[in-house]
This record gives structure tokens, sequence and C-alpha cells, in this order.
């Protein structure tokens, strides 16, 4: 079932999401609607508070939304390493028209668990790097909408607000 997307300034996004206790049914369950709203969306990564659940669980795949060819589903992701810095130019699901050059780390290493509940670890550069740290900032209370200027920030939620 496709899930309805928080925009900006929804509180949802704003809170740092909660640990993963157990793999459920019920968690299976929102994984696949995530999967298939991510898909349905044209996103490459979608973080379960964007979809109003404030756990900490990311879905992406940087070959998304047409290919769908490498999708991961992580709980729990953590960074655990990072070096390198790159300049992205990022969009957001939860923030609509809003397009921002953002510096991230070139490299990461994200320790995490699967839906099986087995533990991964993702060590990558380039898009999925990128996916990762934008996903994961979702988990923090992050917003792309936070990492612009404070003029930028302001007129957006004008804009924003205008929506709701």
């Amino acid at each position: 079932m496709k899930l309805q997307i928080c925009t900006w300034p929804d509180e949802v996004l704003e809170a740092k999401a909660e640990p993963v206790a157990e793999i459920t049914p019920e968690l299976n369950e929102l994984i696949d609607d995530m999967v298939q709203t991510m898909y349905e969306s044209d996103g490459v990564g979608l973080a379960a508070p964007q979809v109003n659940r404030s756990i900490r669980l990311i879905c992406v795949d940087q070959t998304g939304p047409k290919e769908r060819g490498e999708l991961r589903v992580l709980i729990n992701p953590e960074i655990v390493e990072c070096d390198g810095e790159v300049e992205s130019e990022e969009g957001c699901l939860s923030c609509p028209e809003l397009n921002v050059k953002v510096t991230r780390k070139e490299r990461v290493k994200v320790k995490a668990m699967d839906r099986e509940g087995k533990d991964v670890c993702v060590e990558t550069d380039g898009l999925l790097a990128i996916i990762l740290q934008h996903e994961i900032d979702h988990l923090d209370g992050v917003t792309l909408a936070d990492r612009t200027g404070r003029l930028k920030k302001a007129m957006y939620r004008k804009k924003a607000l205008r929506w709701k």
C-alpha cells in the first residue's frame, strides 16, 4: 500500500527516531509499503519518519525508481566511518520543490540490520553514499530545509505552509 509522505515542517521530521527493537510482521509490512511508496514517488530513498513512523528504518535503491535493481533495507543504520568531501545537488520527497547543494562525506561505512535481523555492513562512495547520509539525516531529525541558509529556509517555510 502506498503511504502518505510527510512534508516539512511536519513535527515527525524534526524528531530523532527510535531504534527498532525487534523484527515483527508489522515491521515487514511497513517495509513493503515503504518500498512501494519510494518507487511510486520516484524516489531513491525513504526513511520511516517520512511516512510518519519515528523509527530507525530506511529503504534505498540508487538505481531507482525505474530500474529497481539494488534495493537495500537498513534497520538501525549507523555511519561508523566516513572520509572525504563531495558536494551534491539534492532533492527530497518531504521537501517538494526544494533543491539544495549539500556537502557530504565522499565515502561511508554503514552498519545496520537487514529485514531478517542479520547484521550488514555497507561500504560505499558516490551516489549510494550520498543517499545513505541523506536518509540517515532523516532518522536524526535533519531535513534538506535544515541544510539551507537562513534566508532560503525562511522563504521555503512560507511556501511550504501555504501547501498545508
